[in-house]
């Protein structure tokens, strides 16, 4: 097995890691769990990279590689569903559209690996990913700091709503990615429908 493989491997270990900081209350577990989530999204990072760089593509990975992304984000996007509070629905709507975006291009997959077509990632699914990331580390620690904000000074607690929204907006943007990549993704392949 070599190294992007076990990094693969390291991302899908972290996954049940991430999740158990998030729900087991102690001090600052959001943001312990948002560490975590870091460590796991850089992983993913890094193992493509050294996979491409040094010639390590094997199947084993390109089995693994999508499917740890898709568990951690899946995680990630239930555990912000379950602590945005008022804007719930809101996440909720979001992780929907994200979660069947991915649903559907992995089913396109099957079908274009069953006719031997390798589809690579394009750059706007790249853009997607980057945002979507971006977003649930700005709101997966966000009840840890809105509690320590209520402590704190005004300039602080004006530092968490920033946060906090900025992490809506890249969630909607990653949203609106999801629905604009999958479809572009769709098209731009469209002869792995064909019969």
């Amino acid at each position: 097995m070599n190294l992007p493989t076990k990094l693969t491997f390291l991302r899908m270990i972290l996954i049940p890691v991430f999740v158990t900081l998030f729900f087991v209350n102690f001090p600052f577990h959001c943001v312990a769990a948002t560490g975590v989530f870091v460590i796991a999204s850089f992983t993913d990072f890094l193992d493509g990279n050294l996979a491409r760089k040094y010639d390590q593509v094997t199947n084993l990975g390109k089995f693994l590689d999508p499917i740890a992304d898709k568990m951690l984000v899946a995680c990630a996007l239930f555990a912000i569903v379950l602590k945005t509070g008022k804007f719930q629905i809101w996440t909720t709507v979001c992780a929907m559209i994200i979660l069947c975006r991915e649903l559907m291009i992995s089913g396109f997959r099957i079908v274009a690996s069953s006719k031997n077509v390798v589809l690579a990632a394009d750059k706007l699914g790249k853009i997607k990913t980057v945002l979507q990331m971006c977003a649930l580390i700005c709101l997966l620690p966000i009840t840890d700091l809105i509690s320590a904000a209520k402590k704190a000074s005004s300039s602080w607690q004006t530092f968490i709503d920033i946060t906090f929204y900025i992490g809506f907006a890249l969630l909607a943007l990653s949203t609106i990615m999801a629905i604009v990549s999958g479809i572009n993704y769709i098209v731009k392949n469209k002869q792995v429908l064909k019969d």
